[in-house]
């Protein structure tokens, strides 16, 4: 949600309220356990902590609630404690990487990891509760939509359910009502464009939104004109629900408005939080896996002839040739214009092979792809190039995956399309599931095709 639509005190509570708590859950349990001549590491975790909460938290949108209902408690808990939890992690990975740890005293951290999410969801309450109030006493803004279009019905229905907004939809004004609407979600028709700025001084609307095609040029400029002498703002609408687009934003260059349509989730600052994320993920699992991975590597040169790692071309960032690493399972280690799929009881898959496929542990080596940079714990899986090369000609959009770097798991293997693709529907499948991925990119949503990753290996058919 773009923040300039965002009550003032929402906005201050969603970016401020979770890092201050953390912050002072810190200074109570310190100050509750901790001599004073021992507090001065704790300045430090407080700083850390204070960052890295402002980060993962932002990410939850705890206070989006919908449909008229906040968030069920249960769900809230979880989300609280899910984001803690993070955050914890990322710190115990910088106090083991720095072997910093040792300077604070258990029984104050233990206070402190306890202490915190209950605090959270106190402060949280009372966030709800102060909004709630707001809405109460009539402390929302008013809207009116010009133009009962399909687009008008679907801006009405998304400021309703989006309760954070605090807006309130009072009337649409058109001169006609356009056939493809559904008259039954939209409020009476008020009126007329030539109607609206005299409906606007006289109840005091605050926002106007335009929903006119954009070949209706003339009789948008004749309202926006008419609107001059108000204090209401004024916002054109564009119809680009025409257009099947990912990552849809208004950017400008040099104060010209330009409108991404065919855009990678993962630039800016979200292209630090993804990084930051893979490196540590990364670099913590390759710290406690080295034991299991010298294992892997001595039982596959043990038991069939070749090299411990296979080594293939593939697709990455925007179509880039990258060299995905594995351990390999067959017999062969094709590379070249013709590569063939695995299959089930494939004759190439060694008996090793088999069992690492079976449970993924073959891709381990590409933790080794994330720490370089090339590849990420969570995206589009990468294919074989001349799989690419072939697949690019039959599906539409195929080579959209490839606007974010490839990942060990993905959206679509969490989500039944995972192991051999031998049909065109199902690469169609795994496909629309990698585009789905793109255009709904958070941390969170990373987090969460990572947990369900782990349950499949324990329990997934599918591999072989």
């Amino acid at each position: 949600m773009n923040e300039a639509y965002e009550h003032p005190a929402l906005s201050l509570a969603k970016r401020l309220i979770n890092p201050l708590v953390i912050l002072f859950s810190l200074v109570v349990s310190v100050a509750a356990t901790t001599q004073p001549s021992t507090k001065g590491p704790y300045f430090l975790l407080g700083v850390l902590a204070f960052l890295i909460g402002a980060e993962i938290f932002d990410e939850f949108d705890f206070f989006a609630a919908t449909n008229e209902h906040k968030p069920s408690t249960s769900k809230h808990i979880l989300g609280l404690s899910t984001a803690w939890l993070i955050v914890l992690g990322m710190l115990f990975v910088l106090g083991f990487a720095t072997d910093t740890y040792r300077d604070f005293d258990s029984g104050t951290l233990w206070l402190w990891v306890l202490l915190t999410p209950v605090l959270l969801y106190i402060s949280h309450t009372i966030v709800f509760k102060y909004l709630d109030s707001l809405r109460l006493k009539g402390d929302i803004r008013c809207a009116i939509i010009v133009g009962a279009t399909d687009l008008g019905c679907k801006l009405a229905q998304h400021i309703h359910q989006q309760r954070s907004l605090m807006i309130r939809v009072d009337a649409f004004f058109d001169d006609r009502l356009d056939d493809r609407s559904d008259s039954r979600l939209l409020p009476i028709i008020t009126g007329g464009i030539d109607e609206v700025s005299e409906y606007v001084a006289r109840f005091n609307i605050d926002l106007v939104y335009v929903t006119l095609p954009m070949t209706k040029q003339d009789r948008v400029l004749k309202l926006v004109d008419a609107l001059r002498n108000t204090t209401t703002s004024v916002y054109f609408v564009p119809d680009i629900f025409i257009f099947d687009s990912i990552q849809t934003r208004l950017d400008n260059i040099g104060g010209i408005p330009v409108i991404a349509m065919l855009e990678s989730p993962l630039i800016g600052i979200n292209a630090v939080h993804k990084r930051i994320f893979d490196v540590l993920v990364s670099g913590a699992a390759l710290i406690m896996i080295a034991p299991i991975l010298l294992v892997i590597g001595l039982f596959v040169k043990l038991t069939s002839k070749g090299s411990v790692f296979f080594k293939q071309r593939r697709y990455g960032l925007d179509g880039e040739e990258i060299m995905v690493y594995k351990f390999r399972s067959m017999t062969v280690c094709e590379d070249g214009n013709q590569v063939t799929q695995a299959t089930q009881n494939d004759a190439r898959v060694t008996a090793f092979g088999a069992f690492l496929r079976k449970t993924s542990l073959d891709e381990l080596p590409q933790l080794i792809n994330v720490l370089q940079g090339t590849m990420s714990i969570v995206g589009p899986r990468p294919h074989a190039v001349a799989h690419n090369e072939h697949y690019r000609k039959l599906i539409h959009g195929y080579m959209w995956r490839h606007k974010v770097k490839p990942g060990i798991t993905g959206l679509a293997q969490v989500n039944g399309f995972r192991g051999e693709t031998d049909t065109i529907e199902k690469m169609e499948g795994r496909v629309r599931y990698d585009i789905t991925y793109l255009k709904n990119w958070s941390i969170w949503l990373d987090i969460l095709i990572i947990l369900k990753t782990v349950r499949l290996v324990f329990k997934d058919s599918q591999a072989y």
